[in-house]
């Protein structure tokens, strides 16, 4: 893949703004919609999704620093560690003490990653491309965006709306947001090409705008797509400093010293036992990620700058993360299939993000607005980013032989285990798709003799 702007490369100033733009854009539902599932599933939690944000900004400024500004890719809120993050508020004597058990969950998960990235400080990552070759890596990666598309199709057909809007209403706004970003990308000059999301995402929005507005002047519930609740409620209290700009509630002062009183070691056991197996397998999603974002800019992140910086990176910047925001942190799919899509691999990009991310909490009327962009247009969105995450994983196996019938049995494994979505469920801990695919990959391979330099791997050689 030829890219507009290298990993090393800035762009003007200009530019940066907007490409971090479109890099909150991507991520930022994904984000700020983890504290909102805890919040509903704990009676009384109130984690801050502005908090999130904050938190997700300076976990990325973390790994970029651990990894030398040599990975570009955004840390978000991780998906895997809701499960985690219920049991540590639902396990906690107070609330206080469960803000502060989110930070020490995150802390154990973070030591995994220390602990991982010393062994592999030791003995290099060698290993790696013996226990997970092409033909394990690539059809788990292409899994990874599989297993999202579910989500990209759900949020499609639903429209959040203040009034019930048909489905069929909300297809229509996805499909106008993701055909004016393959649009914008396959034929845009300049701009886009660089920035298709952002077009795309304002061309949903406003479209759906349009039907709200005929929707609630005509009375016809079936129109309206868009609730605009969050930007009325800024104001339901009259104009104010706080309707422009307010301090997000951080986890780290919800806990206070009230929650460090709280703590027990019989609570803080049970905080090991709920993060550090989740630990494990975020770490296989994280060689996936970093597997899938090598291929596209087409650099070796586990060689340089290393498994080992980017495992430091991801674990210390989870830590910080929950510090802040209660969630520990992960590269986000979206932010690679951005960078795919785009072609735009610098760096710069992300560390724009990642400050605007922490600036961005602060501002109370663009949390709103994000907030009040309805599903269906970043389902449109999503369609694309998820899409092309598949495709990358596709591309790494194109030079494998699936004549031969064992890369064609540990391809087939992967792709059925991860498309049906099998998952394991141990106590509090759950093994997603995702991992439960790679983890079935590898051992096949194993089995059927991976480990052997095969024909597919002479022929991949030459």
């Amino acid at each position: 893949m030829k890219l507009i702007y290298n990993v090393e490369d800035k762009p003007k100033f200009g530019q940066l703004v907007v490409f971090a733009l479109q890099q909150l854009l991507a991520i930022m539902a994904a984000t700020l919609v983890v504290p909102v599932i805890v919040n509903g599933s704990i009676d009384g939690c109130r984690l801050n999704s502005a908090a999130a944000l904050f938190g997700a900004g300076v976990g990325t400024i973390v790994y970029i620093l651990f990894t030398k500004k040599q990975s570009p890719v955004f840390l978000g809120s991780s998906f895997a560690f809701i499960g985690s993050m219920c049991a540590a508020m639902g396990g906690a004597a107070s609330m206080a003490a469960g803000y502060i058990g989110l930070i020490i969950g995150a802390g154990f998960a973070g030591l995994v990653y220390v602990i991982i990235s010393i062994l592999v400080k030791c003995v290099g990552v060698k290993w790696i491309s013996y226990v997970m070759p092409p033909v394990v890596i690539g059809p788990t990666v292409a899994i990874i965006g599989l297993s999202l598309a579910s989500n990209a199709i759900g949020d499609l057909t639903n429209a959040s709306g203040a009034s019930p809007c048909s489905p069929l209403i909300s297809v229509l706004c996805g499909i106008v947001t993701l055909v004016v970003i393959m649009i914008c990308s396959v034929y845009g000059k300049k701009s886009g090409k660089l920035i298709p999301f952002i077009y795309g995402i304002l061309a949903g929005y406003a479209f759906s705008s349009i039907l709200t507005i005929i929707g609630n002047t005509c009375s016809i519930d079936a129109l309206k797509v868009v609730d605009y609740s969050s930007l009325t409620n800024l104001f339901s209290e009259g104009v104010k400093l706080s309707s422009f700009l307010s301090i997000p509630d951080f986890t780290f002062i919800l806990g206070g010293t009230e929650g460090l009183n709280s703590l027990d070691w019989q609570y803080i056991v049970m905080l090991a036992v709920a993060y550090v197996p989740v630990a494990f397998v975020v770490f296989a999603e994280h060689i996936a990620d970093h597997k899938n974002l090598s291929s596209i800019i087409e650099r070796d992140l586990l060689e340089k700058p290393g498994l080992a910086r980017t495992l430091l990176g991801d674990g210390i910047g989870s830590v910080a993360g929950a510090i802040f925001g209660g969630c520990p942190n992960t590269t986000y799919g979206e932010s690679i299939g951005c960078v795919a899509i785009t072609k735009n691999a610098s760096v710069y990009s992300i560390i724009y993000a990642a400050v605007g991310a922490i600036l961005i909490s602060f501002i109370s009327p663009f949390v709103a607005f994000v907030n009040s962009i309805p599903s269906c247009v970043m389902g449109g969105a999503c369609m694309a980013l998820y899409g092309f995450i598949a495709v990358s994983g596709l591309k790494m196996i194109k030079n494998i032989d699936l004549d031969e019938n064992r890369n064609l049995f540990v391809v087939s494994a992967i792709l059925i285990a991860g498309v049906g979505g099998l998952t394991l469920t141990f106590g509090n801990v759950t093994l997603t798709e995702v991992a439960a695919a790679l983890i079935l990959g590898i051992i096949i391979n194993l089995i059927l003799g991976g480990g052997k330099k095969s024909r597919t791997a002479e022929k991949c050689d030459k």
